[in-house]
Parts: structure tokens; C-alpha cells; sequence
């Protein structure tokens, strides 16, 4: 075994330790080596690489312990409450504000915390980038872009801001591990990610067309792979219309 290796494994351990034992082991770590080193006029290029060697250890260290910590974070999440009704679609879903003001403390008790930045993107494409940070330094994080929301009758900043938080939801249930409550959720964001369903005003000719036909919506669903008529693939619609058009 090579003796970073052992040493990491008796760090481990450390918790285990008399204080004796752990003033022994903390001799021995690679800061107090290069201190050593240093004491005993080694090289330069020795002491550098010793330098590294502690880096690199602190570096690991602390992303075990961010593995730890989003570990119990995961364990023990609370339910995210679905406080916002879509009257277009019927359904409820989980705004933003629910599921961050109901995680980010349960991130804070275990040492975490979550931010969003916004990296430079192509014309027309918004990319937002959720960042999970341990209280140690190591962080871990998302980015995923999406076209501007141009769907119904939105003005140029609403466009903005619904991509906005569709990509600000879709970051942050995918560094926390949350799944999606609903795949049109928030300012109607379908058009923010890489599946795109169809807008409002195909969905509502597809539900007239329905109502008109009296079509069993269950059975129109299933025949479609779609779980309601709003999660119809854009690329779909026309499939849809045809068939609703077809029925006598």
C-alpha cells in the first residue's frame, strides 16, 4: 500500500483514536512533513511536490465530506408541498419558492449551500448553473441551457424569466438528486429544456378538439404515450391533430 494511501485510511480512523494516538497521527500528516522538510533544508522541488501531496489530500478529504453530507441530506428530505395551480392544465405543482425555501435550510443543517450563477450564452439561449458548496470548500454543480421561452403571449422579460426558472428549478432537483414534480412546471417553462411539449394555444385546439369529438382522453393519452394532453411532444402535435381530425 503506498503511504498516502495508508495514511488516508488512519485519518479515517481518527475518531477512533486516544489523544494520544491522534497527536501521533497529526505528526505525520503532509503539512506537518513539509514543515519538517522545510526545518531540514530539502529542495525546493521536493518541498513543492510535498506541497501538492497536501492539496491534493485536503482536496479529497473535503469531498468525502461532501459525500457525507449531501448523503444525509438525501436521507432525510422533507416533503415538497405542491402549492401553485395551473388553472390552464388543471393540476397543481411545486413552485420555485416551495422548493427552495423548503430545501435550502435542510441544505444549511448539513453544512451545504446551494447558488445559482449564469454563464455567457449563444443568442437566443439562456444557461443557468445550480452550484452545491460544502462548508469545507468542494462543490459540485449543474448547467443546462434552454432556448428563451417564447410561448404564448409572454413579453420579452417574462420570456426571460420563465426560462429562468424552469432551468433554476430543473439545476437544482438535478445536483440535489429531487425529481421533477411535473414536467410543465412554473411559467410553463416546455420550451426551456431539451424536451419540448406543445404551447398553450395547441393544447387548448387539441382539448377542444376533444370535447368536440367526445374522445375518451384517457385512451387518446395511452394511444399517444402521454400521461395528459399538455405532455404531448411538440414534434407530436400534428400526429395528434390528425388523428383527432380522423375520428368520426
Amino acid at each position: 500500500m503506498e503511504p498516502e494511501s495508508k495514511e488516508l485510511k488512519v485519518i479515517d480512523r481518527r475518531h477512533e483514536m486516544s489523544p494520544v494516538e491522534r497527536e501521533a497521527v497529526d505528526a505525520q500528516t503532509p503539512n506537518a512533513l513539509i514543515l519538517k522538510a522545510m526545518d531540514k533544508g530539502y529542495s525546493p522541488e521536493l518541498i513543492e511536490k510535498m506541497m501538492d501531496l497536501q492539496e491534493r489530500y485536503e482536496s479529497r478529504q473535503d469531498k468525502k465530506l461532501y459525500i457525507a453530507a449531501i448523503s444525509e441530506f438525501k436521507a432525510n428530505l422533507p416533503p415538497v408541498f405542491k402549492d401553485k395551480e395551473n388553472t390552464q392544465y388543471k393540476s397543481m405543482y411545486a413552485s420555485e419558492s416551495a422548493l427552495l425555501n423548503t430545501l435550502n435550510p435542510e441544505l444549511s443543517k448539513y453544512g451545504l449551500n446551494s447558488s445559482f450563477s449564469f454563464p455567457e450564452a449563444p443568442e437566443g439561449k439562456l444557461l443557468v448553473t445550480c452550484t452545491i458548496t460544502h462548508k469545507n470548500g468542494h462543490s459540485e454543480s449543474v448547467t443546462l441551457s434552454g432556448p428563451i421561452d417564447t410561448s404564448g403571449s409572454k413579453n420579452p422579460l417574462q420570456q426571460v424569466k420563465s426560462t429562468v426558472t424552469y432551468l433554476r428549478k430543473a439545476t437544482f432537483e438535478a445536483i440535489t438528486g429531487i425529481a421533477t414534480s411535473d414536467p410543465r412546471d412554473d411559467d410553463d417553462g416546455n420550451s426551456s429544456g431539451n424536451i419540448e411539449y406543445i404551447n398553450e394555444k395547441q393544447l387548448s385546439t387539441i382539448v377542444d378538439m376533444i370535447n368536440a369529438k367526445e374522445v375518451d382522453q384517457t385512451k387518446f393519452c395511452q394511444w399517444m404515450k402521454v400521461d395528459t394532453p399538455e405532455h404531448i411532444l411538440a414534434k407530436d402535435y400534428n400526429k395528434a391533430l390528425t388523428a383527432l381530425k380522423a375520428k368520426k
